[in-house]
Protein backbone atom coordinates (compact mmCIF):
# COMPACT_ATOMS: atom_id res chain seq x y z
CA UNK A 1 0.00 0.00 0.00
CA UNK A 2 1.29 3.48 -0.97
CA UNK A 3 0.73 6.59 1.89
CA UNK A 4 0.64 9.61 -0.71
CA UNK A 5 1.46 12.73 1.06
CA UNK A 6 2.54 15.69 -0.51
CA UNK A 7 5.74 13.44 -0.25
CA UNK A 8 5.50 10.19 0.98
CA UNK A 9 8.28 7.53 -0.31
CA UNK A 10 7.36 4.05 0.80
CA UNK A 11 8.41 0.33 0.01
CA UNK A 12 7.83 -2.93 1.82
CA UNK A 13 11.35 -1.49 4.07
CA UNK A 14 10.51 2.29 4.32
CA UNK A 15 7.90 4.72 4.82
CA UNK A 16 8.78 8.33 4.81
CA UNK A 17 7.33 11.37 4.98
CA UNK A 18 9.41 14.42 4.19
CA UNK A 19 9.29 17.96 2.01
CA UNK A 20 6.07 18.61 4.35
CA UNK A 21 5.53 21.63 5.87
CA UNK A 22 4.53 20.49 9.39
CA UNK A 23 5.12 23.20 12.02
CA UNK A 24 3.32 23.73 15.54
CA UNK A 25 4.31 25.40 18.76
CA UNK A 26 4.81 24.90 21.98
CA UNK A 27 4.69 28.06 24.67
CA UNK A 28 5.26 30.58 21.63
CA UNK A 29 8.84 28.07 20.62
CA UNK A 30 8.27 26.97 16.51
CA UNK A 31 9.00 23.68 15.94
CA UNK A 32 9.16 21.91 12.23
CA UNK A 33 9.05 18.27 11.73
CA UNK A 34 11.75 17.98 8.82
CA UNK A 35 11.14 13.48 8.58
CA UNK A 36 8.75 11.13 10.12
CA UNK A 37 9.80 7.53 9.31
CA UNK A 38 9.07 4.13 9.53
CA UNK A 39 11.93 1.75 9.11
CA UNK A 40 12.39 -2.06 8.89
CA UNK A 41 16.74 -2.38 8.87
CA UNK A 42 18.47 -4.82 7.23
CA UNK A 43 21.42 -2.37 6.74
CA UNK A 44 24.02 -0.40 9.12
CA UNK A 45 23.54 3.59 9.54
CA UNK A 46 26.74 4.93 9.58
CA UNK A 47 28.07 7.57 12.18
CA UNK A 48 26.86 10.56 11.84
CA UNK A 49 25.23 13.63 13.89
CA UNK A 50 22.55 16.82 13.69
CA UNK A 51 23.09 19.90 13.37
CA UNK A 52 21.90 22.76 16.01
CA UNK A 53 18.43 22.50 17.43
CA UNK A 54 17.56 19.34 15.30
CA UNK A 55 16.43 16.53 17.65
CA UNK A 56 16.00 12.63 16.16
CA UNK A 57 13.11 10.65 18.27
CA UNK A 58 13.86 6.74 17.89
CA UNK A 59 11.43 4.42 18.62
CA UNK A 60 11.81 0.40 18.29
CA UNK A 61 8.89 -1.40 18.53
CA UNK A 62 10.34 -4.87 17.11
CA UNK A 63 13.89 -6.58 17.06
CA UNK A 64 17.14 -6.13 17.96
CA UNK A 65 20.57 -4.38 17.40
CA UNK A 66 23.39 -2.01 18.24
CA UNK A 67 23.53 1.54 19.35
CA UNK A 68 26.61 3.72 19.33
CA UNK A 69 26.63 7.14 20.74
CA UNK A 70 29.32 9.05 22.02
CA UNK A 71 31.62 6.27 21.41
CA UNK A 72 29.56 4.56 23.95
CA UNK A 73 27.62 1.29 23.18
CA UNK A 74 23.91 0.28 23.76
CA UNK A 75 22.00 -2.68 23.30
CA UNK A 76 18.46 -2.26 21.18
CA UNK A 77 16.10 -4.45 21.93
CA UNK A 78 11.84 -3.96 21.38
CA UNK A 79 10.63 -0.98 23.66
CA UNK A 80 13.89 0.85 23.07
CA UNK A 81 13.52 4.70 22.96
CA UNK A 82 16.49 7.06 22.57
CA UNK A 83 16.80 10.57 21.31
CA UNK A 84 19.95 11.88 19.13
CA UNK A 85 20.17 15.98 19.85
CA UNK A 86 22.58 18.07 17.98
CA UNK A 87 26.48 17.17 17.41
CA UNK A 88 25.91 13.95 19.10
CA UNK A 89 27.34 11.26 17.04
CA UNK A 90 25.82 7.96 16.40
CA UNK A 91 25.58 4.60 14.60
CA UNK A 92 23.12 1.73 14.46
CA UNK A 93 23.26 -1.73 13.51
CA UNK A 94 20.74 -4.36 13.74
CA UNK A 95 21.05 -8.08 14.71
CA UNK A 96 20.68 -9.70 10.48
CA UNK A 97 19.29 -12.63 12.53
CA UNK A 98 16.02 -10.31 13.99
CA UNK A 99 16.63 -7.07 12.58
CA UNK A 100 14.63 -3.84 13.84
CA UNK A 101 11.63 -1.64 13.00
CA UNK A 102 11.85 1.91 13.72
CA UNK A 103 10.04 5.00 14.11
CA UNK A 104 11.93 7.48 14.00
CA UNK A 105 10.54 11.40 13.87
CA UNK A 106 13.11 14.44 13.24
CA UNK A 107 12.34 17.80 14.58
CA UNK A 108 14.04 21.30 14.23
CA UNK A 109 13.65 23.35 17.11
CA UNK A 110 13.67 27.22 16.72
CA UNK A 111 14.41 30.00 19.34
CA UNK A 112 11.31 31.47 21.14
CA UNK A 113 10.07 35.24 20.51
CA UNK A 114 8.84 35.64 23.94
CA UNK A 115 10.70 35.45 27.01
CA UNK A 116 8.79 33.05 28.70
CA UNK A 117 10.19 29.53 28.90
CA UNK A 118 8.45 26.52 28.26
CA UNK A 119 8.65 23.51 30.49
CA UNK A 120 8.69 20.83 28.24
CA UNK A 121 10.81 22.39 25.49
CA UNK A 122 13.08 23.15 28.27
CA UNK A 123 13.10 19.45 29.69
CA UNK A 124 13.52 17.95 26.30
CA UNK A 125 16.33 20.06 25.18
CA UNK A 126 18.24 19.50 28.49
CA UNK A 127 19.30 16.54 27.37
CA UNK A 128 21.15 15.92 23.75
CA UNK A 129 20.91 11.98 24.53
CA UNK A 130 18.58 9.82 26.26
CA UNK A 131 17.93 6.08 26.01
CA UNK A 132 15.88 4.15 28.14
CA UNK A 133 12.27 1.83 27.69
CA UNK A 134 9.50 3.73 26.56
CA UNK A 135 6.46 4.06 29.51
CA UNK A 136 4.25 6.29 27.98
CA UNK A 137 2.47 4.33 25.37
CA UNK A 138 4.75 6.00 22.20
CA UNK A 139 4.42 2.84 20.37
CA UNK A 140 0.31 3.67 19.83
CA UNK A 141 1.27 7.37 19.39
CA UNK A 142 3.53 6.69 16.47
CA UNK A 143 0.56 4.41 15.05
CA UNK A 144 -1.94 6.71 15.20
CA UNK A 145 0.35 9.37 13.63
CA UNK A 146 1.69 7.27 10.63
CA UNK A 147 -2.32 6.49 10.25
CA UNK A 148 -3.35 10.03 9.98
CA UNK A 149 -0.34 11.08 6.97
CA UNK A 150 -1.69 7.88 5.32
CA UNK A 151 -5.35 8.54 5.68
CA UNK A 152 -5.50 12.29 5.80
CA UNK A 153 -9.74 12.88 7.03
CA UNK A 154 -10.00 15.87 7.41
CA UNK A 155 -8.70 17.83 10.34
CA UNK A 156 -5.44 15.64 10.01
CA UNK A 157 -2.76 18.56 9.70
CA UNK A 158 -4.25 19.77 13.55
CA UNK A 159 -4.40 16.20 14.60
CA UNK A 160 -0.63 15.40 13.21
CA UNK A 161 0.50 18.71 15.24
CA UNK A 162 -0.90 17.70 18.41
CA UNK A 163 0.26 14.32 17.88
CA UNK A 164 3.61 15.50 17.91
CA UNK A 165 3.17 18.05 20.40
CA UNK A 166 2.14 14.67 22.84
CA UNK A 167 5.32 12.81 21.65
CA UNK A 168 7.37 15.57 22.84
CA UNK A 169 5.41 15.56 26.27
CA UNK A 170 6.07 11.68 26.50
CA UNK A 171 9.34 12.15 25.71
CA UNK A 172 9.69 14.16 28.81
CA UNK A 173 7.54 12.20 31.28
CA UNK A 174 9.84 9.33 29.85
CA UNK A 175 12.80 10.97 31.15
CA UNK A 176 11.36 12.55 34.39
CA UNK A 177 9.72 9.55 35.47
CA UNK A 178 6.46 10.91 37.43
CA UNK A 179 7.85 14.64 38.14
CA UNK A 180 5.03 16.92 39.15
CA UNK A 181 5.32 19.62 37.22
CA UNK A 182 5.70 23.11 39.18
CA UNK A 183 3.73 25.10 36.82
CA UNK A 184 0.00 24.90 36.83
CA UNK A 185 -3.23 26.57 35.15
CA UNK A 186 -3.72 30.50 35.95
CA UNK A 187 -6.99 31.01 37.67
CA UNK A 188 -10.38 31.56 34.96
CA UNK A 189 -11.26 35.14 34.40
CA UNK A 190 -14.20 36.17 36.99
CA UNK A 191 -16.90 36.76 34.17
CA UNK A 192 -16.20 32.95 33.53
CA UNK A 193 -16.39 31.84 36.69
CA UNK A 194 -19.60 33.19 37.00
CA UNK A 195 -20.62 31.62 34.14
CA UNK A 196 -19.86 28.63 35.49
CA UNK A 197 -21.89 29.33 38.74
CA UNK A 198 -24.87 30.95 37.08
CA UNK A 199 -25.24 27.57 35.25
CA UNK A 200 -24.71 25.13 37.56
CA UNK A 201 -27.18 26.93 40.04
CA UNK A 202 -30.17 26.95 37.85
CA UNK A 203 -28.98 23.33 36.78
CA UNK A 204 -28.69 21.37 40.27
CA UNK A 205 -30.69 23.70 42.87
CA UNK A 206 -33.40 24.11 40.81
CA UNK A 207 -35.98 23.43 43.77
CA UNK A 208 -35.47 26.16 46.20
CA UNK A 209 -33.72 28.94 43.48
CA UNK A 210 -34.00 32.56 44.55
CA UNK A 211 -32.48 35.60 43.49
CA UNK A 212 -31.14 36.34 46.75
CA UNK A 213 -29.01 33.64 47.06
CA UNK A 214 -27.52 33.04 43.73
CA UNK A 215 -26.72 37.08 44.22
CA UNK A 216 -24.63 36.05 47.44
CA UNK A 217 -23.32 33.33 45.26
CA UNK A 218 -21.68 36.14 42.90
CA UNK A 219 -21.09 38.54 45.29
CA UNK A 220 -23.58 40.97 43.62
CA UNK A 221 -26.70 42.92 44.36
CA UNK A 222 -29.68 41.07 43.29
CA UNK A 223 -30.61 44.46 40.55
CA UNK A 224 -26.12 43.67 39.68
CA UNK A 225 -27.26 39.85 39.38
CA UNK A 226 -30.22 40.60 37.21
CA UNK A 227 -28.55 42.46 34.70
CA UNK A 228 -25.73 39.81 34.14
CA UNK A 229 -28.53 37.58 33.40
CA UNK A 230 -30.18 39.81 30.72
CA UNK A 231 -26.62 40.26 29.06
CA UNK A 232 -25.48 36.28 29.19
CA UNK A 233 -28.69 34.83 28.52
CA UNK A 234 -30.96 37.54 27.51
CA UNK A 235 -33.62 36.44 30.16
CA UNK A 236 -34.78 37.30 34.02
CA UNK A 237 -34.39 35.44 36.87
CA UNK A 238 -38.01 34.59 36.41
CA UNK A 239 -37.40 33.38 32.73
CA UNK A 240 -34.46 31.05 33.96
CA UNK A 241 -36.11 29.93 37.81
CA UNK A 242 -39.10 28.47 35.26
CA UNK A 243 -37.01 27.50 32.14
CA UNK A 244 -35.03 25.22 35.15
CA UNK A 245 -38.02 23.79 36.75
CA UNK A 246 -40.38 22.98 34.05
CA UNK A 247 -37.07 21.51 32.17
CA UNK A 248 -36.83 19.31 35.38
CA UNK A 249 -40.71 18.30 35.79
CA UNK A 250 -41.03 17.06 31.90
CA UNK A 251 -38.11 14.72 32.77
CA UNK A 252 -39.57 13.89 36.15
CA UNK A 253 -43.29 13.21 34.43
CA UNK A 254 -41.78 10.74 32.01
CA UNK A 255 -41.49 8.62 34.87
CA UNK A 256 -44.50 7.27 35.08
CA UNK A 257 -44.32 5.83 38.61
CA UNK A 258 -44.27 9.52 39.68
CA UNK A 259 -47.71 10.96 41.05
CA UNK A 260 -48.07 14.86 39.85
CA UNK A 261 -48.55 15.58 44.11
CA UNK A 262 -44.45 13.70 44.34
CA UNK A 263 -43.21 16.01 41.69
CA UNK A 264 -44.14 19.06 42.68
CA UNK A 265 -42.90 19.04 45.76
CA UNK A 266 -39.70 18.12 44.33
CA UNK A 267 -39.92 21.24 42.43
CA UNK A 268 -40.60 23.56 45.15
CA UNK A 269 -43.83 24.05 44.77
CA UNK A 270 -46.26 24.46 47.59
CA UNK A 271 -49.18 22.33 45.84
CA UNK A 272 -49.86 20.30 42.80
CA UNK A 273 -52.41 23.12 41.74
CA UNK A 274 -49.68 25.75 42.04
CA UNK A 275 -47.26 23.49 40.08
CA UNK A 276 -49.77 22.54 37.21
CA UNK A 277 -50.84 26.13 36.69
CA UNK A 278 -47.27 26.70 36.27
CA UNK A 279 -46.75 24.32 34.06
CA UNK A 280 -49.41 24.88 31.67
CA UNK A 281 -48.64 28.86 31.59
CA UNK A 282 -45.09 27.67 30.28
CA UNK A 283 -46.19 24.61 27.82
CA UNK A 284 -49.71 25.17 27.21
CA UNK A 285 -50.98 21.80 28.67
CA UNK A 286 -51.49 20.23 32.09
CA UNK A 287 -49.42 17.57 33.27
CA UNK A 288 -51.52 14.77 32.45
CA UNK A 289 -51.84 15.59 29.44
CA UNK A 290 -48.18 16.13 28.77
CA UNK A 291 -47.59 12.62 30.51
CA UNK A 292 -49.80 11.32 27.81
CA UNK A 293 -48.35 13.24 24.73
CA UNK A 294 -44.93 11.71 25.04
CA UNK A 295 -45.98 8.02 26.04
Amino acid sequence: MIYSTRKAEVNKMKILYTDMNIHFSMDGIPIRALNIVFEHFDHAIPLHSHGCGCYEIHFIPYGYGKLTAEGIHYDITPGTLYVTGPHIEHAQVPTPSDSMQEYCVYLKIGASRRKTSSPVIDAFTSRPFWIGTDSQGIHPLMKQLFDELAHRYTGYQNQVELLLSQLLIYMVRNYEQHQISPTSFARSNLTDSKSVIIEEYFLYEYQSLSLNTLADRLKLSPRQTQRLLIEFYGKTFQQKKAEAKMSAAAILLSDQTRTITSIAEDLGYSSAEHFSSAFRKYYQMSPREYRKHIL
